[in-house]
């Protein structure tokens, strides 16, 4: 295909913050527009889907599935331009139309190449960080002589050094691209991880908590940062559900691992968990050095000396990238290489239009936490056996995978997130208030059943990641806020890991009473609150933007230093 760009301008410096600036000039007779669609993606409808099938219109694949954007604007694309570095600028073409079957066909493979290694890589992440859990069930504190506040401490340092790791880590990231990057954490932090098999006591145990903080912090956004690359705004919010449901499936698939290989107790005179250390370090580091070779840097530039033909045509480049800016154009303003300058660290920090996601972020896990934590060593506590325990926590993980999924597909069904983020809180609210009034000595099976069904809490983190990203509305601010988001969330856990203390063993009923404090004030208070004031924000918004005429919206985007969801232009989802 022949494919003649349009001609560039300057390049911008990096500190500048406009699209537009250094942008083409756009022939208006070049670009047509009659053909593109106009509407909207459909929205997935759950309860359609399985029941009401007879209402799905067969769709024409062979028909032009092209959205319209800015750039078929002639005013208005010189403003949104992707910069010359952009390391996919060469396979952009705003004339380039594509059909529905070329689109259906270019989303699978991305969802086979890119979004099952992407799970893989974060289920190794999970995997490390849930066996500290699985370990608690094999006498690991009575071996290295240590108390359930010696656990509590060693959480919490592993969360402050995660925290204190995310913006450093997005730095690096940045700079080194997140294809590099996030292989070589993998093999650090499982070097660390099987090291825990020579762990000697309360000294050892900390420092290894807290050198698998600081390695892992920033991981995860880096890991959504990458795959932005490939989705658009419509498609990232299920995979990032489908990319925390591999989450679940790891904790399945490690119960029954623990299961095993904690029976090696007593092989060469060593604790199961010690094992269980070892294996589980070695499995994640194979597939750390796996990933170096499975994270292409980009759409364009999957091609290598170990994957000479690449994943993707030429004309799948052309469309994977021209898609991809249509829906976003923010997604030019860097190359994926380029490092973050303080003044854009400083102002990403300072969105304060953020700051609600970021409330959100500290407050919406710290009532199901502390429950989900002590859950296997609650269960040893009334009496259940090593192998019982680990076989009785995967019902919860197969429930809160399916309520996690089915909160996703709503939020996307009816454009919401805030209320629908809010039912994980309102799900808990009956759960916390039961186990707030149990009996000193409840029946083991009841106590069970409400910790299960409690933990099976529909899990709103997906969705949330996903509304930070697109309200942060470019790619510096978007990096930045999924650290800082995730930095809260960090901190979450730095909170609960304390609510659960020794003097209040078994029932936590003081805990428990902070616990269902803080559902209510985020069922009455910081949900609402947040919707409200998103919704503030898009009409006082609209109001300056809607008075404008033509003219002066195309002259407020050439002038405009504003930059993201500062811009006019931008609507905050809610």
């Amino acid at each position: 295909m022949s494919v003649v760009p349009p001609k560039r301008g300057q390049s911008p410096s990096s500190d500048d913050y406009s699209i537009g600036k250094g942008s083409p000039d756009i022939d208006a007779k070049s670009v047509s527009g009659d053909d593109l669609v106009d509407a909207e993606p459909e929205r997935f409808k759950l309860f359609n889907f399985l029941f009401r099938r007879h209402l799905y219109k067969p769709r024409d694949l062979d028909a032009i599935a092209t959205r319209r954007s800015v750039y078929d604007d002639p005013d208005l694309a010189p403003h949104y331009w992707p910069k010359p570095e952009y390391e996919n600028i060469h396979r952009f073409d705003v004339n380039i139309r594509w059909t529905a079957r070329e689109e259906r066909a270019l989303v699978r493979k991305i969802d086979w190449k890119v979004m099952l290694w992407a799970a893989i890589s974060f289920s190794a992440l999970n995997l490390d960080r849930g066996n500290l859990s699985q370990a608690n069930t094999d006498n690991f504190l009575p071996d290295l002589k240590m108390t359930t506040n010696d656990y509590n401490l060693g959480n919490t340092i592993f969360r402050l050094t995660f925290l204190c790791a995310e913006l450093p880590s997005q730095l690096v990231s940045k700079r080194l691209g997140p294809d590099r990057w996030i292989p070589m954490q993998m093999c650090a932090w499982s070097i660390v991880t099987l090291c825990q098999f020579w762990l000697t006591g309360r000294p050892t145990f900390l420092l290894c908590r807290a050198l698998l903080g600081f390695i892992q912090g920033g991981f995860i956004p880096d890991l959504i940062l990458y795959m932005s690359y490939f989705y658009t705004k419509h498609e990232l919010p299920f995979r990032l559900s489908l990319f925390w449901l591999s989450s679940n499936v790891c904790s399945i698939v490690a119960s029954f691992i623990a299961v095993g290989v904690l029976k090696m107790r007593g092989v060469h005179g060593k604790a199961g968990w010690r094992w269980l250390f070892l294996i589980e370090g070695l499995i994640t580091l194979v597939v750390g050095v796996a990933t170096f070779f499975r994270m292409p840097p980009s759409p364009t530039q999957t091609k290598s000396w170990f994957r000479p033909k690449g994943w993707f045509t030429e004309r799948e480049e052309y469309i994977a990238t021209s898609r991809v800016l249509r829906d976003d154009p923010t997604k030019g303003d860097m190359h994926n290489r380029e490092a973050l300058s303080v003044k854009r660290l400083f102002k990403a920090v300072c969105d304060y239009d953020l700051w609600p996601l970021y409330i959100i972020g500290l407050l919406f896990g710290i009532p199901s936490s502390p429950p989900g934590t002590y859950l296997t060593l609650s269960l040893r506590n009334l009496g259940f056996s090593t192998v019982n325990t680990n076989l009785l926590v995967i019902p919860s993980q197969v429930g809160g995978m399916i309520t996690m999924v089915v909160l996703a597909l709503v939020s996307e069904s009816v454009n919401d997130r805030s209320i629908v983020s809010m039912s994980e809180d309102i799900w808990l609210l009956p759960f916390l208030v039961a186990l707030r009034t149990l009996p000193n000595k409840p029946n083991p099976w009841i106590f069970y059943a409400l910790s299960t069904l409690l933990i099976m809490t529909p899990y709103s983190h997906p969705v949330q990641v996903g509304w930070c990203s697109r309200n942060a509305g470019a790619v510096a601010t978007r990096t930045v806020s999924a650290s800082v988001y995730n930095m809260f969330v960090q901190a979450s856990s730095i909170v609960s890991s304390q609510i659960y203390r020794k003097d209040d063993a078994p029932m936590y009923r003081r805990g428990n009473s902070y616990l269902l404090g803080i559902c209510l004030f985020n069922v009455v208070i910081l949900y609402p609150g947040t919707k409200a004031y998103y919704l503030w924000r898009n009409r006082s918004k609209a109001k300056i933007w809607d008075a404008m005429t033509s003219e002066q919206k195309s002259e407020y985007l050439a002038t405009t230093k504003d930059v993201g969801n500062r811009r006019l232009d931008f609507r905050f989802a809610h």
